[in-house]
Parts: C-alpha cells; structure tokens; sequence
C-alpha cells in the first residue's frame, strides 16, 4: 500500500509533464518554439507538436490575411488643395523569425503600428506627387497599386507581407467644404447660363428664318396675286371696250345712268349743280311747241325721268307762265311756249337754281 501511494504523485507528474510537452498548432496560425526568450523552432504546419515542458515556451501567431485600417489624414497633392484621404491594407505574417526579431517585446500590436507609419509615408509621398483630379479620377487605381508596392518594400523588413492598400474616401477637409460647394454652384450656373444662351442664339435664328421664309412667300403670293388680278383687270377692259366701242352712244348713256344710280342714292338726295353741266345730258330734254317749234325747260314739281338727248320733247308750265331768268332754256330765240304745249308726265324738270331733288335706287 505504501509503494502504490508513492507511485501515484510520480505518475500525475508524467502525466503532466506528458500534456505539458505537447501543444497543437492550428491550420490558421503559427508557432514559435523560445526557449528563455530564444527561437529554438518555427511550427508551421498545423498538427500536433512537441516541447520541453517547462523550459521551452509557444508564442502563436496569426496566419491568416488581416485587415489593417489607417486612421484618416490630410493630404496635399500638387495643386495644394488638401483632401482627407481614408485607407486600409490588407497584409499576413511572412516570416516569423523576422517578424520576432522586429518586434521583440510588443508582438502584432508593435508590428501593426510601425506598418501604419510606413503606410502613411507612402500615401503622402505618391499622392503628393499628383494632381487632385488625377486622386478622384480612374487613375486612382494606379496610385493605390503604386502606394502598395512601395509599401511592400518596405513592410518585408518587419517580417509582414503587404498584399493590398486601398483607398476608401477621399474627401475635402471641413472647413473648404463650403467654399468647394460655392465654386461647383458657380461653375454649374456659368455652364447653364452658356447653355441657355446658345438655345436662346438658337431660337432667334430659327425664328429669324422662319419669319424671313414667311415674308418671301407673303411676297411670292402677292406678285403672283397681283399678276393675276392685272391680267384679269385687262381683260374685263379689253371685254369693256370691245363692247362700248359697238355702240359709243349707248356707252355714254349707261355711264350717265351708272353715275345717276350712284348719285342718286338714299330716300333724300340733293346735288347742287350748274345748269349747263354735263351732268344733266340726259336729265333735260329738247321740246317742240305749237307752229313755231320752240323748245323750252321748265321747272316742275315731278320726278326727273331719264331720256335720251335726242328726244325733240319740250316741257311747258301748267298756267301758261314764261320760264323765269334763270331757268334752263333749249330754244335760241327765248320764245315763250305756246298755251296748248303741255308737258309730258314723264319729262324731267330742272329747278331754275341747279338744284336736283329726287329719289335714288
């Protein structure tokens, strides 16, 4: 009994030593093997690995591509306008024994800050040798490439491999804002106002044909409408005067009658004329009376009837009276009408005055 109880601590600190011994290395990780602080071994192959319990010390890293952010800064680029730019990397661990001799003491922590500084470094120095236009144009993508090799570099000597750096925002720090804001305003109203100026240049153009278009054909119909109506005209002269010219007689006649119908107009019409104006060619007539066959115009109180000037009528007053001194006489003696001339009902009779009352049609 005294044997087995001795046995038993013996055998729990085989035990112990046994599981001390053994460490498991993860297929997303890598081992160091240190002893007293030394790299005695690199684990880095997931399985099952051994160690001096005790003695030896695994310190675990990370084997996986990790995600670094880059705290925002202010950049300048060639044409001095500050932009704030926003970036991350991606990196792994390459080399562990490089990696433990850069960082001794501060491990992943240490590593991850000294690759921000290096980061940093190279945005300020490729976007500093560019445009701003060029940083928030399609060449962005050869600046990030050309940020991330020169990172590269530089990262091997910490032991870490940099597989990628990208730029995330790109902006324009707070206080230019404003005035950024204020200078796109101005230039997108300078090019709408050339915008509407051009349409308005347009416009007056187009209206400015279309209203010389619409005076060349005004023009055009005019002519021809006038070229029409002076042909047309001719011809109803030509017709005019070849039937006047058949009958000069009935020509004046109808003109008269023409001018009578014009004059003559309304239900009171009144013209004051001179006896012997042409204008009573065919209101007066010529008559004869008795044996002596003096002819004489008298006033009366009838309608005017138009004759023709060749009538040999006469017209004479009801009591026999001679015509006053300023009647319209046809005779050349100024005999007076004898007492059995009568005047027919539808002779005309001009007043003494040259006043002719009447009634047109």
């Amino acid at each position: 009994m005294k044997r087995t109880a001795y046995l038993l601590p013996i055998a729990a600190v085989i035990l112990v030593a046994i599981f001390s011994s053994v460490f498991v290395v993860d297929e997303r990780q890598k081992a160091l093997v240190l002893q007293f602080g030394r790299v005695v071994d690199v684990k880095q192959d997931p399985g099952i690995a051994f160690k001096i319990p005790l003695i030896q010390d695994v310190a675990y890293y990370d084997d996986r591509i990790l995600s670094r952010d880059i705290d925002p800064m202010e950049v300048t680029p060639s044409d001095d306008r500050r932009l704030v730019v926003d970036a991350f990397a991606r990196y792994r661990i390459a080399d562990l024994l490089q990696f433990r001799e850069a960082n001794p003491t501060g491990g992943t922590e240490q590593a991850e800050q000294r690759l921000d500084d290096i980061i940093r470094s190279q945005m300020r120095e490729v976007l500093g040798s560019v445009s701003s236009n060029e940083i928030l144009s399609e060449d962005r993508a050869a600046l990030m490439l050309r940020i991330a090799s020169a990172s590269r570099t530089r990262a091997a000597n910490l032991g870490l491999q940099v597989i990628d750096v990208r730029l995330k925002r790109t902006d324009l720090p707070p206080q230019n804002l404003d005035a950024t804001f204020a200078r796109m305003r101005a230039e997108r109203e300078r090019e709408a106002a050339d915008e509407i100026a051009r349409g308005e240049e347009a416009a007056q153009r187009i209206r400015a044909q279309a209203d010389r278009t619409v005076i060349e054909l005004t023009s055009d119909a005019g002519r021809e409408a006038e070229i029409v109506r002076g042909e047309a005209d001719a011809r109803r002269n030509s017709i005019f005067a070849e039937a006047f010219s058949s009958d000069p007689e009935f020509f004046e006649f109808y003109r008269s009658l023409t001018a009578y119908t014009r004059a003559l107009q309304g239900s009171n019409s009144t013209l004051v004329l001179s006896p012997d104006s042409e204008f009573f060619d065919y209101l007066q007539t010529d008559g004869i009376a008795g044996s002596s066959g003096a002819a004489q115009r008298e006033i009366g109180s009838a309608q005017p009837a138009l004759l023709p000037a060749s009538s040999q009528e006469a017209t004479a007053p009801a009591d026999d009276s001679t015509a006053p001194e300023n009647d319209v006489t046809a005779p050349a003696d100024n005999a007076t009408a004898p007492d059995d001339s009568t005047a027919p009902a539808g002779d005309a009779a001009v007043p003494a005055e040259g006043v002719m009352t009447g009634t047109g049609n």
